[in-house]
């Protein structure tokens, strides 16, 4: 019988693993990695050093106008100058069976999953900032020197005293002016802005239709949201090593996980949320920012009037902030990718953004608690990709699953655990770890460490495993390099990574398509694909900033309402997360921009046409997704929909991903 002819076999049996028992398996395989993380240790996320710098110089130059040499400092040898290393394969590869294994990498520190900020955020750090009037709510007492000594209060009089010899030198003006005060800048940078001004109404005509897109109305003040929002969130503060093995449970065992008591949603719309409310709660106009980002997004896409452009950047700057809202976080680092673009900057911020990552293996896994805690869309995924392969191939001998974009192999200790107990023995596993290589003298090195923990926990689970690393581009793989053998179960696994490949609007013979003519010719028994829904894969700008506004307006508006604003994990997320994707797909053009989403039905011509046939969704997996969803309480504006051969999950309505399996035609 061939494997591919249909959805499901032996529908009358019940998967041998449950799906709750999956996170079991993930929490074995994330503690090992926690253990080995004494090279990644010495690395925080915070640069609080950097932040007292800057303060210490603002005062050396206000008292004597210089700033002594940094003193020398003993040079720390970094882990990656620890370790000395040479290769000149793009690829590499580790076995192992029930009794031994031979992975064994000479890399022994674990990259990062998510960046480290670059700037403090204190436990007790909390700024309350509103668009109609300024306030100064901040601590020094995160700094641990002899400058957090000064009290608050003589700190800001002394500040104040200045502020008003400062004026004196101002023209006389009949509206008066108030401080605003940067909250991310530790040295306390101020600008001049005047206070119960309404905004102008602003008309934007759109591409198509030309008629008004947004005009300047009324909303409720954001200060109304926070007294009842804060009470409601779902916070996941820092925990330290006593509290890691609670952790540890809550994350990959899967107790805690959504268990919370959802939190109250209004019935209000994204766009709503994002640009205006009700106004019947107070009679103050406050700024559009929603008009603003897309008045400045036309006055950029023109070119006419830079210098407009540059004031409509100011304005949103101004009325913008990282741990404000989430309309203030969203406009802010629109803002910063728009003042990028307007710059000539946007690809050489966007690599700072992306080579500034560094953050140890706890503070990941936390960060992938937060994730897991909140938002399903991943869990899920993995789920319906193990279950269909899991499905075709329970009478296959060896199964070989190559793996576009392995990244940590987060994916795989759940089937891992699941062959092991397969009736009859388990079979021998193949794993083909794909990813891009990264930047210095080891390109390998996370995709070899990756190899090397999976071949760790099958000889713990006495399955026969055998790992293969390739690090190279993805468009200049062969089929020879898989080491597909005869007689073997293929399956071809790419979760929300095909949209980093370039299209055919960059390139004739562009790599999407190259990667999956490559997959084609492998000839899997099944093909799992998972894709980001999004529509701002296109050249023209406003069209495409405007997709990009909605998509990242619907993830903000998640977190806004299921993480607190102050937990510092979910500001490091936005950044380095949210903030280096949005830099990228506004402010870098040509090769350079590499997020390009495009939509599950577009995604469906381009599989067809490269000669994929989908599969039929099996209906027992996707009662189980549902009931997944349902039974770890995640929040009701979480969705799970089935469309044609395709799986999709968003939020209030909008679709975000979509998974679906294919085979050659």
């Amino acid at each position: 019988m061939d494997r591919r002819a249909v959805s499901s076999i032996n529908t009358d049996q019940e998967c041998p693993l449950d799906d709750t028992d999956s996170s079991s398996a993930l929490f074995s395989y994330i503690k090992q990695m926690l253990m080995e993380d004494d090279t990644q240790e010495s690395y925080s996320i915070f640069h609080d050093s950097l932040a007292l710098q800057h303060t210490e110089r603002s005062f050396y130059q206000v008292i004597t106008h210089n700033y002594p040499p940094s003193s020398s400092s003993p040079h720390h040898q970094s882990p990656e100058q620890s370790l000395s290393v040479s290769s000149s394969d793009s690829s590499s590869s580790c076995s192992t069976n029930s009794t031994s294994s031979s992975a064994d990498s000479p890399f022994r520190s674990l990259p990062p999953l998510l960046p480290h900020s670059t700037f403090p955020i204190p436990h007790n750090f909390f700024f309350h900032s509103n668009s109609t009037q300024s306030s100064i709510s901040t601590t020094l007492g995160f700094f641990d020197n002899p400058l957090a000594e000064i009290s608050d209060s003589a700190f800001l009089q002394q500040f104040e005293r200045g502020v008003d010899q400062g004026t004196r030198f101002l023209p006389l003006h009949t509206t008066p002016f108030n401080i605003n005060v940067d909250p991310n800048n530790t040295a306390f940078s101020s600008s001049f802005t005047k206070t119960k001004t309404p905004p102008p109404q602003m008309l934007i005509k759109t591409e198509a239709e030309g008629e008004p897109f947004l005009a300047g109305r009324k909303q409720r003040q954001r200060e109304e949201y926070e007294a009842d929002g804060r009470s409601r969130k779902q916070s996941a503060p820092y925990m330290d090593d006593s509290e890691l093995s609670e952790l540890f449970d809550k994350v990959l065992l899967g107790t805690g996980l959504g268990k919370g008591v959802p939190p109250d949603t209004t019935h209000e719309t994204i766009l709503t949320n994002m640009f205006g409310g009700d106004a019947s709660k107070s009679d103050e106009e406050v700024v559009d920012l929603g008009t603003l980002l897309m008045l400045c997004a036309q006055a950029v896409a023109s070119g006419s009037s830079p210098s407009f452009a540059k004031q409509l950047v100011m304005q949103i700057k101004q009325h913008s902030s990282p741990i404000g809202d989430e309309t203030q976080r969203l406009a802010h680092y629109f803002g910063n990718a728009l003042e990028a673009r307007l710059d000539g900057t946007g690809y050489q911020v966007y690599s700072v953004l992306l080579s500034s990552k560094r953050t140890s293996a706890k503070d990941m896994v936390k960060a992938y608690r937060v994730y897991l805690s909140i938002c399903p869309f991943e869990k899920l995924a993995v789920i319906f990709a193990n279950n269909s392969i899991c499905n075709l191939s329970e009478d296959a001998k060896t199964i070989h699953i190559i793996d576009f974009g392995i990244r940590y192999g987060f994916k795989w200790p759940a089937l891992i655990s699941r062959l092991s107990r397969r009736p009859g023995g388990p079979p021998k596993l193949r794993i083909t770890g794909i990813d891009v290589p990264q930047p210095g003298l080891r390109p390998q090195e996370r995709v070899l460490e990756t190899g090397r923990r999976l071949a760790n926990y099958c000889k713990r689970f006495n399955l026969p495993f055998e790992f293969h690393a390739i690090a190279q581009r993805w468009d200049t793989i062969r089929v020879e390099d898989l080491k597909i053998e005869t007689d073997e179960f293929v399956a071809v696994n790419c979760l929300f990574q095909f949209e980093h490949l370039l299209d055919e609007t960059v390139v004739l013979n562009n790599p999407r398509d190259a990667v999956l003519k490559l997959i084609k010719k492998a000839n899997p028994d099944i093909f799992v694909h998972g894709i980001v829904n999004g529509s701002y894969d296109v050249p023209f700008f406003v069209s495409r900033f405007r997709e990009a506004l909605y998509h990242y307006s619907a993830l903000f508006n998640m977190l806004d309402t299921n993480v607190g604003r102050e937990d510092p994990i979910r500001l490091m997320y936005e950044k380095e997360l949210f903030g280096r994707e949005i830099m990228n797909i506004i402010a870098c053009e040509g090769c350079e921009r590499v997020e390009r989403p495009q939509t599950y039905k577009q995604w469906q011509l381009r599989n067809m046409r490269n000669g994929f046939r989908p599969l039929p969704l099996d209906q027992r997996i996707i009662d189980k997704l549902k009931g997944r969803l349902r039974d770890d309480a995640y929040n009701n504006n979480f969705l799970l929909e089935v469309d044609g051969n395709w799986v999709l999950q968003g939020w209030k309505g909008r679709i975000l991903y979509a998974s679906s399996c294919w085979v050659p035609a």
